[in-house]
């Protein structure tokens, strides 16, 4: 995959934007020891509750956004917000299945920055993810069209991690 993003940076200020949205760049060590350091600090437990909520969030606002801009709209504004993913480094996304009516999908993840990062960690290092997805879904429902068939209010869960041993990670959504 050859990340084609639009990088613009501000002369003035130096901010970066990527379709419109401020962006930050830093190292993937850097981003993954304050996540771990904060895992620490709260308990894993909470802190993938915090997470959640604010992944949630912000998967949601992002998709507005990026329709918006690009002008798409149902599951194509999701496909995209994984194909951004993608090139942004956290790792290889893919929609193995997704049914927007009935707020389901199986989402594939290959290549994860946190699973890169921390060589011989083991357990289910990609939680952070989860929130993201189910944002992204109950998105593409609430701007379905009215005459549309929406699903219920989705949720996201790590299934498997590569950090247990397997080829990929999966999340469900449902």
């Amino acid at each position: 995959m050859q990340p084609q993003l639009p990088i613009d940076v501000d002369p003035q200020t130096g901010v970066w934007t990527t379709d419109a949205l401020p962006m930050l760049y830093v190292p993937r060590h850097f981003f993954t020891n304050n996540h771990v350091a904060v895992e620490e600090a709260l308990g894993r437990e909470a802190y993938a509750e915090i997470l959640y909520k604010a992944g949630y969030k912000s998967a949601y606002h992002w998709c507005d956004k990026e329709a918006e801009k690009h002008g798409i709209s149902g599951t194509a504004v999701f496909e995209h917000y994984l194909k951004r993913l993608s090139q942004r480094g956290w790792g290889v996304f893919s929609i193995v299945e997704a049914d927007p009516a009935t707020s389901t999908a199986r989402i594939q993840l290959r290549h994860s920055s946190f699973v890169l990062a921390q060589p011989g960690k083991h357990g289910k290092l990609c939680y952070m993810f989860a929130g993201w997805f189910a944002g992204a879904m109950d998105w593409v429902n609430d701007t379905a069209p009215a005459s549309a068939s929406r699903g219920p209010r989705a949720h996201s869960a790590e299934a498997q991690c590569a950090g247990e041993g397997h080829d990929c990670c999966v999340f469900h959504v449902g």
